[in-house]
């Protein structure tokens, strides 16, 4: 899983990256993106995302444990760059989209470890099955567009087995 994106917050001064990060931004869809690969018979790698993606992250610099981030995953945006296997990943052989139409991540921490990093822990749900997963995210930066909009860059990465959440079509 790739998650990588862009947060949108309205008003803020410019201040150090810590207090800047402070406050509510909401993830904005058309510039963030959750990616995944995964072999393909064995013997070559699919990539492929999820397309639209929401949520929010609130961030208190000054107690880091009080941040939270919330993200929501739709299944059906899934995009290989193939309709027939966006098709079966949607079926009940994967995805089982009908059924469980989000994937989501709710945090239960959010831990600075580092100048820009951060790992964010929390509870990532597929097909109905949660399980607690810790992302390490970078940020990238955080500035103004010309709109006057101020955003902040993350980009993280994590490696799941999707057998761990009951997705086992054709695994060896």
């Amino acid at each position: 899983m790739l998650p990588n994106g862009t947060f949108n917050r309205n008003g803020g001064a410019l201040m150090s990256d810590d207090h800047q990060l402070a406050g509510t931004w909401t993830i904005d869809p058309s510039h963030s993106r959750v990616g995944f690969s995964t072999r393909h018979a064995m013997v070559t790698r699919v990539t492929g995302a999820f397309t639209d993606v929401a949520g929010e992250a609130v961030f208190d610099p000054e107690d880091w444990s009080a941040s939270t981030v919330n993200v929501a995953v739709q299944v059906s945006s899934v995009d290989t760059r193939s309709a027939d296997r966006d098709q079966h990943l949607l079926s009940e052989d994967f995805f089982d989209v009908v059924s469980y139409p989000e994937i989501t991540f709710v945090s239960t921490g959010v831990d600075e470890v580092g100048e820009s990093s951060f790992i964010i822990t929390g509870d990532l749900t597929i097909r109905g099955t949660t399980k607690s997963v810790a992302i390490p995210l970078e940020l990238l930066g955080i500035t103004r567009d010309p709109a006057g909009t101020l955003r902040a860059g993350f980009e993280g990465s994590r490696r799941i087995d999707r057998r761990d959440w009951d997705v086992r079509w054709n695994t060896p």
